[in-house]
């Protein structure tokens, strides 16, 4: 059966097992992070996630926080096998 979820098609697009990226993208790629206020806000929600005190609009809010992480992920580690290849 094809694998229809999110981070199934995700997977699939960016294909993160591949290692094809040039270096200075690569590179680029991994400075990539959340800043500060994000990170803050992140840990607030869950916070507030474990103690069951997330309105409705925040648990749309961590979640996609939780959608951009796993994008950033798949990026950064087709970025590293990249540079893992480009060592070699």
């Amino acid at each position: 059966m094809f694998e229809s979820s999110e981070a199934a098609i995700l997977d699939r697009v960016f294909q993160p097992d591949a290692g094809d990226w040039p270096k200075a993208a690569a590179e680029a790629i991994l400075s990539i992070n959340f800043g500060k206020t994000d990170l803050d806000r992140m840990m607030s929600l869950l916070g507030k996630a474990k103690a069951g005190e997330l309105s409705t609009l925040e648990a749309q809010m961590l979640e996609n926080y939780r959608h951009v992480g796993k994008l950033l992920e798949l990026m950064k580690s087709r970025a590293r096998r990249s540079l893992l290849t480009s060592a070699a």
